[in-house]
């Protein structure tokens, strides 16, 4: 149980406290985001907690009762210096973080000359995909499977039937809609979380790195069924695509 604490995968397994496996630019980019803030996160709240201390201690009734010189105090609470270093350090550290979320998230944005397009449909409840490849065009719901036929090693409210399947190192842009209520098309591995809206074309891109199967679910509360729509994306090779489109064109 304490390795799977810090357990690494595609999909969430037990007791895990870490972010999964990346498999694309922008979810490193966040991971390395996260991790940066997070240290700077424990300093400002270790010099925070030091600071209450001291005020704790130097302004307790028993410090401010007694006869000691309190000149110490009037220092600290009538100190322009002081007010003026308190207020420029926390707009340094906010301006410091703000740079690299910026261009982290600007770069969500970008969709660089996108060789397939995907569009993905929300319904209730379940995933339809839409891949037009030339001439080729591919058209399937995305179910989950459920439990009584789930095999030995699939994971319970994460297999579907009919799973994405996308080449690896290739732009792909996703759009993403839906039919009824707000959906959200998550994909923790890829760095990919977007609204599907109805009425409205939302955009995103994938850039997979590595194949492998990435896990994710619907992360919108979108009604009674909501936990019941997992996505499932196949990282394979462009032979392995191009095979899967060939076998799965209409």
């Amino acid at each position: 149980m304490i390795k799977s604490f810090f357990a690494y995968a595609d999909s969430p397994t037990s007791w895990q406290w870490g972010f999964q496996d990346p498999a694309s630019p922008i979810m490193e980019g966040i991971i390395h985001l996260h991790n940066a803030i997070f240290w700077l996160l424990i300093v400002i709240l270790t010099f925070v907690l030091w600071l209450l201390l001291r005020v704790v201690i130097l302004f307790s009734a028993k410090s401010l009762n007694s006869t000691e010189d309190l000149s110490h105090v009037s220092q600290v609470t009538h100190a322009s210096v002081l007010e003026i270093v308190w207020t420029i350090i926390p707009a340094f550290i906010l301006g410091l973080i703000a740079i690299p979320s910026f261009v982290l998230l600007y770069s969500t944005d970008e969709v660089i000359n996108p060789a397939i397009t995907v569009k993905a449909i929300g319904h209730q409840w379940y995933w339809s995909y839409e891949i037009q490849d030339g001439d080729s065009s591919i058209n399937f719901d995305s179910y989950m499977v459920p439990d009584t036929d789930l095999k030995l090693g699939q994971i319970r409210l994460l297999e579907v039937d009919h799973s994405l399947v996308l080449p690896v190192l290739t732009h792909v842009r996703v759009l993403v809609t839906a039919t009824d209520v707000l959906h959200a098309w998550a994909v923790p591995s890829l760095g990919v979380k977007v609204d599907a809206v109805p009425g409205r074309l939302n955009q995103t891109s994938i850039f997979i790195k590595r194949q492998g199967i990435f896990r994710g679910q619907c992360s919108e509360l979108c009604g009674v069924n909501h936990g019941f729509m997992p996505i499932v994306v196949e990282g394979v090779d462009l032979n392995s695509y191009l095979a899967w489109i060939s076998s799965n064109s209409q």
